[in-house]
């Protein structure tokens, strides 16, 4: 009698995994929409997607500054090892019907027809593919804010996987995972907790209560986007995601992602004249202090890193007080009204981590 083995379907494949692992690296706080596309990705890695349609359409609903667009391109470094490899689509551009030329491109016969490229032509959306990787990332930016005739053209490319250009090519679509993000409902969200850094209650609650809330907050925001969008567009997407809050905990580790950004271009800046950065605790408190606004999310954060960090920075640089081989320790003393930049002579290979104080 042969012998029964139970298998283990949440187990996945070594490119899924590796995918995930390096998502949540690169995104802090938003586990559904990773764990949804990472799910997409083994379907289309086993090729198990649906025929004939894209490999996942998502729509990321939330706040601004909750990291809707951020999901996608760290989506798109982690798959192709660098940054700007999603092909991104402005909606706020394309307001009137007209402007869905620029797209797909006027027809033969039209004023224009030579000079104008469809923006979503078969190579453009190839682009950014590699031979280990055959998948293509299409953005559409603040949906919402798109024409009538942008979401009918969406309504084919989500549906059949195919769009017909205005010289009659044809562009497929179904090795592309198209995403879509809407600020949608987030005032109604808001109004469900107190806001602390987008929509969050403070966390005063038991696990049960903050678990309801979230069941809320999602209840609401797929409410809001079944009001704007029409049965027929819902019915075509395969995932609704609502971006949860952040937190301050999520805000340090964000700014250790930042910081190391920053560090990368000191290094590609400063070839022949580098130097590192240990920046204390205190001086990380300081910026995320400096960089929290609860009506536009984690993005001022990086406003802060920019004024208070980068542009000292720069200013060291320029005046030659930074030498090469030099640790930069960033600090903030208590009641000081900005960051303290310090200066200790070291080896270049003692110096590496983003971080770490003294």
């Amino acid at each position: 009698m042969s012998r029964i083995q139970l298998l283990d379907p949440n187990k996945k494949g070594p490119e899924a995994e590796a995918l995930e692992m390096r998502l949540r690296q690169l995104v802090i706080g938003q586990d559904d929409a990773v764990s949804k596309i990472v799910e997409a990705y083994q379907g289309f890695r086993t090729g198990m997607s649906p025929a004939g349609r894209p490999v996942g359409n998502f729509l990321f609903l939330g706040p601004t500054g909750s990291g809707k667009t951020r999901v996608v391109e760290a989506t798109g470094e982690a798959l192709f090892n660098g940054p700007g490899k999603v092909v991104k689509i402005d909606c706020a551009e394309y307001q009137h019907s007209h402007e869905i030329a620029k797209l797909i491109g006027s027809p033969p016969g039209y004023l224009g027809h030579r000079e104008t490229h469809a923006l979503l032509s078969q190579e453009a959306l190839n682009r950014h593919q590699t031979e280990a990787t055959k998948l293509s990332l299409l953005l559409f930016d603040e949906i919402e804010k798109a024409s009538d005739a942008l979401w009918n053209l969406l309504l084919g490319i989500l549906d059949k996987g195919t769009l017909t250009l205005g010289d009659n090519r044809r562009v497929d679509f179904s090795q592309s995972m198209i995403f879509m993000t809407s600020n949608l409902g987030a005032a109604e969200m808001s109004a469900l907790g107190t806001p602390r850094l987008g929509f969050q209650v403070a966390c005063s609650g038991d696990a049960a209560s903050k678990t309801k809330l979230n069941e809320k907050i999602t209840t609401t925001g797929i409410a809001a986007a079944r009001r704007r969008f029409t049965p027929e567009f819902i019915n075509r997407l395969d995932h609704i995601v609502v971006f949860r809050s952040l937190g301050t905990q999520e805000m340090r580790r964000i700014i250790d992602i930042e910081l190391n950004v920053v560090q990368q271009r000191i290094l590609d800046a400063a070839r022949d004249n580098r130097f590192f950065l240990a920046v204390a605790e205190s001086a990380k408190e300081f910026l995320v202090a400096e960089g929290t606004d609860v009506r536009y999310g984690a993005r001022p954060l990086k406003r802060a890193i920019e004024r208070l960090l980068v542009h000292p920075i720069s200013n060291l640089m320029a005046s030659g007080q930074i030498r090469r081989g030099d640790r930069i320790r960033v600090s903030h003393p208590q009641d000081a009204p900005g960051l303290r930049f310090s200066r200790k002579r070291q080896a270049e290979q003692a110096w590496g981590v983003v971080g770490q104080a003294a």
